[in-house]
């Protein structure tokens, strides 16, 4: 016996799906940027160095001094002279007063009158050491700066931004469907 038989015949359904994807495009423009430095002030000032160098004395001891400076040492020397003969011949002429007192005053004098004195030398140097003065004085420099902040201008651009959106379109590629048939 046979028996009837169904048979079923199906699709499934097939959907379709199309996508137009986003496009997100950016830029950014550099920024407009503008530096300027202004120079910086520099003062110096300098007070020269002083160097003095006195040989006078030196040249004294060469006995090489100045016209002026050895008439006025001479005129001292020969004052000095003077007030020393003065005070010797007043020292003697008491002695000579006092002749009662004893003592041979006469021949003490001729001795001291007549004989040069001694004069005492040792080791001499010419010119004698630090006979000759120096003086200095350094110099001095003031440095004085001013420093100037620079100055900058910027100007900054927005980015660009370019956005399209993306699609998605979808439909039915396909209709379901189902076939039923019979067999005998």
């Amino acid at each position: 016996m046979q028996l009837p038989q169904i048979r079923l015949q199906s699709m499934m359904a097939k959907i379709a799906i199309e996508t137009t994807p986003p496009r997100l495009e950016i830029q950014q423009p550099p920024p407009e940027l503008e530096i300027e430095q202004p120079p910086a002030k520099l003062t110096i000032r300098t007070t020269p160095s002083k160097l003095t160098i006195d040989q006078t004395k030196a040249w004294e001891d060469m006995n090489l001094e100045h016209i002026f400076r050895r008439i006025e040492k001479f005129a001292e020397q020969g004052y000095n002279d003077w007030l020393d003969g003065l005070t010797r011949v007043a020292r003697q002429g008491d002695e000579l007063m006092r002749i009662e007192d004893g003592g041979n005053p006469i021949a003490e004098q001729a001795k001291e009158n007549s004989e040069p004195p001694m004069y005492e030398f040792n080791i001499g140097w010419v010119p004698s050491p630090f006979s000759v003065r120096i003086s200095y004085t350094p110099a001095d420099v003031d440095i004085r700066f001013e420093t100037h902040k620079p100055i900058i201008r910027a100007r900054p651009h927005p980015p660009i931004i370019r956005y399209t959106p993306g699609e998605v379109a979808i439909r039915l590629a396909q209709r379901p469907s189902l076939h039923i048939d019979v067999v005998i």
